[in-house]
């Protein structure tokens, strides 16, 4: 598959997201203009003033973030999700959260209006996931082209995620109070970052001799400041491909693995990922690290392949079955940061060494992690901001 498949795929991609939503756009107006009716009306907590300033979604009193914070945020979110292969969705859902203020705003409505906070938590899930599709469309243009994604293992996991993708967003849609999402959330995060963690001392490198081989070729290559076509040309060959068994080589280092695995824990992570309104990238890090015993340096492109498929159909399933709402106006300004941060962050992590790549992946999970799950179990956070 050639650099002009992926770019027929994601001229395709945008059209298809453009046709939804002008198909649906009726139906998610009607789904705001519902929760807005469902809401007392006053000045107090827990209602809604008509004679505020409309922000988020039209709603009136809502936040309205600032367009250049916005595409400051995202440049940050397509860094980091370029960089790693995961905390993309993380750290949207932060800045949706915590730095554009949606959680105490939604948070009000509990009591009174349960309608629109459940309304805030879904729009919170969608709007992370739009920032994550496009970073991983880029980051998977991006590393293909830099020999650094395994495409069967991608497509694998891929296929795993479609269901898993599709069935959560359905079962849970309009579901799930504001406190409790975030503390799964956190919880989820903050698991993940001790399977991790693990990886990078002494006992967890002893058993990935592979991975440690093939990204010190990496390295080194990088240090001679070898071109791109060169750097591509050793870069990850399948050498067998069938229902069984794939392998491929890396630098010189083979690899091997059935493909039916990633399926099975594609779709376990797809409806993991749904749930938290993330890309599951946070998952499929330790997975392909982990289980598969990649180096880190051919995790965030493949990782960003099996995201991208994932976020098309978790997307299609909040807009489009259950008619969830997204504030394009915030969304948008987001998406042109995720844009200049994606095409930064492929060029940037091959100076990373492949440890540093995996301790900035735990201490981000950590902080992350600490704040959400002492904000949505106890409802105060143990980390700055506090509150």
């Amino acid at each position: 598959m050639g650099k002009k498949i992926f770019v027929i795929m994601g001229a395709m991609v945008v059209l298809a997201v453009a046709a939804t939503l002008l198909s649906v756009e009726p139906s998610l107006a009607q789904k705001v203009e519902q929760a807005i009716a469902q809401t007392p009306t006053g000045v107090g907590p827990g209602q809604l003033n008509p004679d505020a300033p409309k922000g988020l979604l039209g709603i009136p009193g809502a936040p309205r973030p600032f367009w250049l914070w916005c595409i400051l945020w995202g440049i940050w979110v397509g860094w980091i999700f370029s960089t790693v292969g995961a905390f993309g969705g993380i750290m949207a859902g932060v800045g949706h959260i915590t730095v554009f203020g949606l959680r105490a705003y939604g948070a009000q409505f509990k009591d009174t209006s349960p309608v629109m906070n459940k309304l805030m938590t879904d729009t919170i899930r969608v709007s992370n996931q739009y920032l994550v599709g496009l970073s991983a469309l880029i980051s998977s243009i991006n590393y293909y082209r830099m020999g650094r994604l395994v495409l069967p293992l991608g497509v694998s996991l891929a296929i795993g995620s479609i269901l898993g993708a599709f069935i959560i967003p359905w079962l849970t849609a309009g579901k799930i109070q504001l406190s409790s999402y975030i503390g799964y959330f956190g919880l989820a995060v903050f698991v993940i970052a001790f399977v991790l963690f693990y990886d990078t001392t002494e006992r967890g490198q002893a058993s990935k001799k592979e991975a440690k081989a093939a990204a010190k070729a990496f390295e080194e290559s990088v240090r001679t400041k070898k071109t791109g076509a060169e750097t591509a040309e050793m870069g990850a060959k399948v050498t067998q491909f069938n229902l069984t068994r794939v392998r491929f080589t890396f630098y010189g280092v083979e690899f091997s693995f059935n493909p039916l695995l990633p399926m099975l824990g594609g779709f376990v992570i797809a409806a993991i990922s749904a749930f938290l309104g993330v890309g599951g990238g946070f998952l499929y890090v330790p997975y392909i690290t982990s289980v598969v015993g990649l180096p880190m340096y051919l995790v965030a492109g493949t990782s960003a392949l099996a995201v991208l498929i994932s976020m098309i159909v978790s997307i299609f399933s909040y807009m489009v079955v259950k008619q969830i709402p997204v504030d394009f106006l915030m969304v948008g300004s987001e998406l042109i940061g995720v844009f200049v941060g994606s095409i930064i962050g492929p060029y940037t992590s091959k100076y990373i060494p492949d440890i540093w790549l995996k301790r900035l992946f735990v201490l981000l999970a950590v902080y992350v992690g600490l704040r959400y799950v002492s904000k949505g179990f106890f409802g105060y956070s143990i980390v700055p901001p506090f509150g």
